[in-house]
């Protein structure tokens, strides 16, 4: 059963479908921007953990280093 349609509802369901697909594609761009945002911050996170841990390690050989220095003079 093939049914007709006006040609005014022919030419709004087209105008509807063209307007879902850019629904769509907007949606699924802004999907892909907040995926590249989340690993974005994922990867800061990391770096930023790496970069405390390296800090702290300095820290903690420059301690030692001083106090084998010390012990030394002592």
């Amino acid at each position: 059963m093939m049914q007709t349609h006006s040609k005014s509802r022919e030419r709004a369901e087209i105008a509807f479908g063209d307007v879902r697909s850019q629904f769509f594609a907007r949606n699924s761009a802004v999907e892909e921007l907040d995926s590249l945002a989340r690993s974005r911050e994922e990867k800061t996170q990391r770096l930023r953990e790496a970069r405390l841990a390296k800090e702290l390690q300095d820290r903690e050989s420059a301690t030692a280093s001083l106090l084998a220095k010390r012990a030394k003079t002592a």
